[in-house]
């Protein structure tokens, strides 16, 4: 099978708000998302498909058919509107990036000629994507950043290993690195909220067990968690991941970047 991605664009606003709350309520959940004005986004919207290679032609599927389906029901849609105003499906569903690559998954599987649809990713902005696959839920992740140094030093190895493994990450007094962690929750979008968790309460969460330990701080001087552990990146990311995982029931997986070139992923 060949996997192949289409990536296309749109602009749209939304409010999340519950009818039947007070003020108070809808924004004590949605923050600043319940602002009754709206707010807007530029979506990314990746689609990947699969399918087998036609021997005569060398492709699994004409991007172009793969344009003329997506952009007709984006342009018709959604592209430059309202959406819990104008679209029919929006005015009883919250438009959370959940909700929207949903509907999104619904309207465009088994439209494309000579292939199947595979995976839809929606990139509300830098820091926020839903994402689903065939046979599986739907999944948000979220995206932090924190500043730490640490020292790639295992104290099972001679000096000398340790040099030779880990070269001028070894050095005594330790180096640093922006990371963004990624924290993925998988699940059914709530029916009235539109969200597969609160992104408040995720925000907490994360802030009070990770951030507020790791940022900033030299992990193997600093923190708890790494006195007697190598903080490689292998290392910080399964352990993040077991640190969320009893307060995240529908965790699914935690990325940690290391730097742009080093990715590390952790499935809980």
């Amino acid at each position: 099978m060949i996997y192949m991605s289409r990536k296309l664009h749109f602009s749209a606003a939304h409010v999340y708000w519950v009818d039947a709350w007070t003020e108070e309520e809808n924004q004590r959940v949605f923050g600043l998302c319940s602002n009754r004005h709206g707010h807007g986004h530029d979506y990314v919207l990746e689609i990947m498909v699969r399918g087998e290679l036609d021997p005569r032609s060398g492709i699994v599927v004409n991007i172009t058919d793969i344009d003329k389906v997506a952009k007709e029901l984006i342009e018709s849609e959604l592209d430059g509107k309202f959406l819990d105003r104008e679209h029919p499906y929006f005015r009883k569903h919250i438009p959370t990036t959940e909700n929207i690559v949903e509907y999104l998954w619904q309207a465009l599987d088994g439209k494309f000629p000579d292939c199947e649809l595979y995976q839809l990713i929606l990139r509300e902005n830098h820091y926020l994507h839903a994402e689903k696959e065939r046979d599986s839920m739907v999944r948000l992740t979220r995206k932090y950043h924190f500043s730490a140094a640490h020292r790639l030093h295992s104290y099972l190895l001679s000096d000398e290993e340790n040099k030779r493994i880990f070269g001028k990450c070894n050095n005594p007094n330790g180096h640093g690195h922006n990371y963004y962690l990624d924290v993925t929750v998988q699940g059914e979008p709530d029916s009235v909220t539109g969200m597969i968790m609160n992104l408040a309460d995720l925000d907490h969460i994360v802030d009070e067990l990770v951030i507020k330990k790791f940022d900033h701080k030299h992990l193997n001087l600093d923190t708890e968690e790494f006195k007697e552990l190598n903080p490689t990146s292998d290392v910080v990311v399964k352990v993040i991941c077991e640190m969320l995982a009893p307060r995240i029931p529908k965790l699914f997986k935690v990325g940690l970047w290391e730097t742009e070139k080093n990715y590390f992923e952790y499935y809980a």
